[in-house]
């Protein structure tokens, strides 16, 4: 697990919006649910934009505020514009 990066997301409609927009974006996720929040993981480097997460929410979405009210946690370097969130390998 030491080579794996993504967001700890509360559990609800917006973690799930969040997390289809980052499969549609990344290749090799996996996603541990635990109930109250599900944790991201993704080889090396996972990256989410807003226009994704708009797409799989269908309503706006903004960066960085939206997100790190659901985001308690994460694991990697994380790097946040008005357009993309990337967390990767420090």
């Amino acid at each position: 697990m030491t080579d794996l990066v993504g967001p700890v997301l509360e559990a609800g409609a917006v973690a799930d919006a969040i997390t289809a927009a980052i499969r549609e974006l990344n290749a090799g996720v996996e996603l541990l649910d635990r109930g109250a929040y599900v944790r991201v993981l993704v080889p090396q480097r996972c990256s989410v934009t807003r226009a994704a997460i708009e797409r799989a929410l269908g309503a706006m979405f903004r960066l960085p505020g939206d997100l790190e009210l659901v985001m308690p946690s994460f694991q990697g370097r994380f790097t946040v514009t008005e357009d993309e969130a990337i967390w990767e390998l420090g």
